[in-house]
C-alpha cells in the first residue's frame, strides 16, 4: 500500500493558488511535481527564470527533432521504417506512404495508434473500411489485419503500445462526455469499398511480434468479413472533435489535455483555445520538474506560442530531471496578455520509464 507524504506547507513569501497572483519580486514560478501532475507538489518562487542556464554539459538534456527529414521514413510497410523514440511500453515511429501498401499489416505486440500529420487514405480492415486524413487519430487493435491505400501522400506518427491496450482517460467531475463524446468516434464500416476489395488472390500478411517479423500467405484476401458485431473496433478521432477543458483564471495543466491511455504513458492533444483572461493568472505553460515523466512534444500545426524556431513535424524532447517551461520571449508575451487564443496543435506523449532515442 503506497500513501504519499502529504502536509500542505507555506514558507516565505509565495502565493496562495498554484499558477496565480505571484510575488512581484518573484515572478517565475517553479513546479516540482510526482506521478506526472497527479502527485504530491511544491511550488517554489523564483527570482530568476529556472530554465536560463548557461551552461550544460553531460547527456541528460533537452533536445529537438526534426521528424521531417528522418531517413528511412519511406516504406511500403510500417515494420520498415526505424524506431525513434522507444521504451519497454512504448515504441513511437514516423512513416511516409505515397502508393498502396502491398501487404497486410499485423501488430501481435501491441495496441497501435495513427495520427495522420499529413495526407489522406483509405484505410481497409478486418473490421472494414474507412477514410482517414489529415488531423485523425486511429487507433488500431492489437493483431488487427489492416493496410492503407493513399489519396494523397501520408505522413504518420505512430504509437504502440507495447504489450498492452489503449483506454480513454477517467473524466471525474466533468463527465464522460467532456473534451469529447464518446458518440464522435468512428468506425470502419463493412461498405461498398469494403465489398470490392474481397478477392480470391494470394495476399500476404506481415506480423510483427517481439520486434520481429513473420510473414503469412493466404490464397485469398482475408479481409473477407460480411459483419461483425461486439464492443471492439478500430476507433478515429480527429483532433477537431475535441473540445479542451479551460479556465479563464487558472491554466490547466497538461493532464487536462490526455486523449489516450497507455501502459505506461499517455497521449495528450493540444488544441486551439482561448487563453487565461484573468490579469493574476498564468498565461503560458508553467515551468514544472515533471520528476516521474519523460516528455515528447509533436508539433502538427500552428502558431506554437512557448517555443520558438520550432516548426510543424518537429519534435521536442524534455526527460525527467530537469525544469523545463516557456522560451523567454513566450513568457514575457504572456505578462503582457499580447495573444487571446492559441492556435496550435500539438501530441504529447508522457511516458513514466525513460525513452531511449536513435541518433
Amino acid at each position: 500500500m503506497h500513501k504519499w507524504i502529504t502536509f500542505p506547507h507555506r514558507e516565505g513569501t509565495c502565493s496562495r493558488q498554484a499558477h496565480a497572483d505571484f510575488p512581484e519580486q518573484a515572478i517565475y514560478e517553479r513546479e516540482a511535481g510526482r506521478s506526472g501532475f497527479f502527485g504530491p507538489a511544491a511550488h517554489f518562487h523564483h527570482q530568476h527564470a529556472p530554465t536560463g542556464w548557461s551552461e550544460w554539459e553531460g547527456e541528460l538534456r533537452p533536445r529537438a527533432f526534426n521528424f521531417n527529414h528522418v531517413e528511412g521514413i519511406h516504406a511500403l510497410s510500417p515494420w520498415q521504417v526505424p524506431l525513434l523514440l522507444h521504451n519497454h511500453e512504448v515504441k513511437v515511429r514516423v512513416w511516409k506512404l505515397t502508393q498502396a501498401m502491398p501487404a497486410l499489416a499485423r501488430n501481435a505486440d501491441g495496441d497501435e495508434l495513427l495520427f495522420i500529420h499529413q495526407g489522406k487514405a483509405d484505410l481497409y480492415c478486418d473490421y472494414g473500411h474507412m477514410v482517414v486524413s489529415e488531423g485523425d487519430y486511429v487507433l488500431i487493435p492489437r493483431s488487427t489485419n489492416w493496410r492503407l491505400e493513399p489519396i494523397e501522400p501520408l505522413f504518420i506518427l505512430m504509437i504502440e503500445n507495447t504489450d498492452a491496450a489503449y483506454a480513454l482517460p477517467e473524466k471525474g467531475l466533468v463527465g464522460n462526455h467532456a473534451v469529447f463524446d464518446p458518440a464522435v468516434l468512428d468506425v470502419p464500416s463493412i461498405n461498398d469499398p469494403f465489398r470490392a476489395q474481397y478477392s480470391e488472390q494470394q495476399t500476404q500478411v506481415q506480423v510483427k511480434r517481439h520486434g520481429q517479423l513473420s510473414t503469412i500467405t493466404f490464397p485469398f484476401n482475408p479481409l473477407d468479413a460480411v459483419g461483425w458485431h461486439g464492443d471492439l473496433s478500430v476507433v478515429r478521432l480527429n483532433w477537431r472533435d475535441i473540445r479542451p477543458l479551460m479556465s479563464h483564471r487558472y491554466h490547466l495543466p497538461p493532464s487536462a489535455h490526455t486523449t489516450f491511455v497507455g501502459q505506461g504513458f499517455v497521449v495528450c492533444t493540444f488544441v486551439p483555445r482561448p487563453i487565461e483572461s484573468d490579469p493574476g493568472a498564468l498565461k503560458v505553460p508553467f515551468y514544472h520538474n515533471n520528476d516521474d515523466y519523460d516528455e515528447v512534444l509533436f508539433y502538427h500545426a500552428g502558431d506554437f506560442f512557448s517555443r520558438d524556431n520550432i516548426e510543424a513535424g518537429m519534435v521536442t524532447f524534455h526527460p525527467a530531471g530537469f525544469t523545463h517551461g516557456p522560451h523567454p520571449k513566450a513568457f514575457q508575451a504572456g505578462l503582457e496578455y499580447r495573444k487571446k487564443f492559441t492556435d496550435e496543435v500539438a501530441v504529447m506523449i508522457d511516458t513514466r520509464h525513460a525513452l531511449q532515442f536513435s541518433d
